[in-house]
């Protein structure tokens, strides 16, 4: 509080502003009134326009960068590699057999593939490439190796 509203006295009644006609103070209502409204209709479209900001926001935050796509790709594949490697040596124990060799063999040469690819920027070829090689190594596991 500055030393002016101190000087005050609390009783002071505050002076009413001029009235004016009948005329000029419904006027006056319905000005507000259409104000307000047209406040009220700003603020629904600006709380609209940013729940569709946050929204796309979300949306742009989750989606990789091509140099985190390409260190995923990168790491899947050097995972898939050593999986490919255990499964090839569980099965040559289990069963020595060139069929087995010959598609965990392949596996593993897919899975470098993909590493050179997400390296030199290729991510879309070599998640695909991983994926559909993947699934053909496990597929002719179960179906051509006795």
């Amino acid at each position: 509080m500055s030393t002016s509203d101190q000087e005050q006295s609390v009783d002071t009644p505050i002076p009413a502003p001029d009235a004016g006609t009948a005329a000029e103070v419904r006027a006056e209502v319905e000005a507000d009134a259409a104000d307000e409204a047209r406040a009220e209709a700003y603020v629904e479209a600006t709380d609209e326009a940013e729940a569709a900001d946050e929204a796309e926001g979300e949306a742009e935050d989750r989606r990789l960068t091509p140099r985190q796509a390409r260190r995923l790709r990168i790491a899947l594949s050097s995972v898939g590699m050593v999986a490919m490697a255990v499964v090839l040596g569980l099965r040559i124990a289990s069963r020595s057999s060139v069929l087995v060799v010959g598609v965990y063999g392949l596996a593993l040469i897919l899975c470098g593939i993909v590493i050179e690819l997400s390296r030199n920027g290729r991510t879309r070829l070599g998640s695909w490439l991983l994926a559909v090689g993947l699934v053909a190594a496990i597929g002719s596991d179960w179906l051509l190796i006795p």
